[in-house]
């Protein structure tokens, strides 16, 4: 049986004749094996080192695609600087490997030994550098998953945008169907063509944070088509509607505008001038608002023959304030001539209404007191003084009674004042 090497260069005999140059011979190819495992493990080394650098890169990438901010920008010079180690340490283990031809027959044992030193030196650093991009990697988390996050976004985004854009396109078409132009939003959408050639150029030319912005935007905006080329049969019906209604109510109020002068006439009969001078604009006042109300009415019905929606809804909104005001100063006339009637005929019942709503906010003001608040009771001491004075005004031959109904109007609300404020002010304290 063959006996190893190391046991036939045990054996006594081993030292006679070429002895010496087997002993030697030996001692290199057991260098060369260990420079040979120096070499293999520095492989590997690189090897690790070489596929953890490719896919950070990625992730890398992936962050800067997406992501602006001062903590991506200092991964990046973070990762570039890593990158000058790798590079220093991946030449220190090429010249390592380059310097040595450990296939070569007349290899030295000092030159494997040598070799194996150089070797493992830079295996070491090549591992060295390995756990410094190892941690790099592990502190890159929470910016990886949120650059990972908007991708995963990025198509359904880009989808999103191109399927709202065709339902604005259809509700379009829906709406010229139905005899409206549309002109306006068709101009709307045609501006976001361009919008949409960007999308489909897709993120590797514009960037996945300015794509998905743009996506969202167009979503929006074709949504927001959509939705107003759907409404276009109800805007149309709700302007016709306002138009019939807003005629028949310029109508009436030409009707009950000529009903201001009677009332206006009783009122100077019997009453002072005082109690009616007010009013005195009213019938010229209301025939003119009654006659720019149909103008406006004109103008809106031919803007919406025109379908221009917003100039019709304006003119709309014009004539109805017009009205409004005509209707509030027609019928101040008609509430006038029946709250002087009232007050003329019982003066009384109007002095205790204001009677009892200071006496109520004196109530209050002493609940829990023995003593009312200053604040409270100078207020209310000037409203009794101020009742008393428009109750002697009713004394003389030709009292003003809209005065009188006036200074009691302002006296309720002076009491009313207090109360909120008593109120108010218990409620703080609780």
């Amino acid at each position: 049986m063959a006996l190893p090497l190391f046991a036939v260069l045990a054996l006594p005999g081993a030292f006679a004749g070429g002895g010496t140059r087997r002993w030697f011979g030996g001692r290199a190819e057991s260098q060369r094996a260990e420079a040979q495992a120096a070499k293999d493990a520095a492989a590997s080394a690189f090897y690790e080192l070489d596929t953890a650098q490719r896919d950070l890169r990625i992730s890398m990438e992936t962050i800067t695609a997406v992501d602006a901010s001062p903590a991506a920008r200092r991964a990046v010079a973070d990762f570039e600087a890593l990158g000058l180690r790798i590079d220093e340490a991946s030449r220190r283990y090429i010249q390592a490997v380059d310097a040595t031809d450990l296939d070569r027959d007349d290899l030295e044992a000092s030159a494997a030994a040598r070799a194996r030193a150089d070797l493992t030196a830079a295996k070491d650093e090549l591992l060295n550098v390995k756990r410094e991009l190892d941690r790099f990697s592990s502190g890159l988390g929470p910016l990886l998953g949120k650059a990972e996050t908007q991708l995963a976004r990025l198509a359904p985004a880009v989808e999103r945008a191109r399927q709202a854009l065709l339902a604005a396109s259809d509700a379009l078409d829906a709406a010229r169907g139905a005899g409206l132009r549309a002109d306006d939003l068709a101009a709307r959408l045609a501006a976001l063509a361009p919008e949409l050639t960007k999308l489909n150029q897709g993120a590797g030319q514009h960037g996945v944070q300015a794509t998905l912005e743009r996506a969202e935007r167009v979503s929006r905006e074709a949504e927001a088509i959509r939705a107003e080329a759907g409404r276009l049969p109800e805007k149309a019906a709700e302007i016709d509607h306002r138009l019939v209604s807003l005629r028949t109510r310029a109508q009436a109020l030409t009707t009950r505008s000529g009903q201001v002068e009677p009332v206006l006439s009783e009122l100077r009969r019997r009453f002072t001038a005082a109690c009616w001078q007010d009013l005195q604009h009213v019938p010229e006042q209301a025939a003119q608002n009654v006659r720019q109300a149909e103008a406006r009415l004109k103008e809106a019905q031919a803007a919406r023959d025109a379908q221009r929606w917003p100039d019709a809804t304006a003119l709309l909104s014009t004539v109805r304030a017009l009205l409004n005001t005509t209707d509030e100063a027609v019928s101040a006339a008609g509430d006038r001539l029946t709250r002087l009637n009232a007050v003329q005929k019982d003066p009384q019942g109007e002095i205790e209404k204001t009677r009892f709503a200071i006496r109520d906010a004196q109530r209050l003001a002493m609940t829990g007191r023995t003593t009312p608040d200053p604040r409270h009771a100078r207020p209310l001491d000037d409203a009794v003084a101020r009742l008393e004075r428009a109750v002697t005004g009713l004394e003389g031959r030709h009292p003003d009674y809209w005065h009188f109904l006036t200074e009691t109007d302002a006296v309720r609300r002076t009491a009313a004042r207090v109360v909120s404020q008593i109120r108010e002010e218990r409620g703080a304290g609780h």
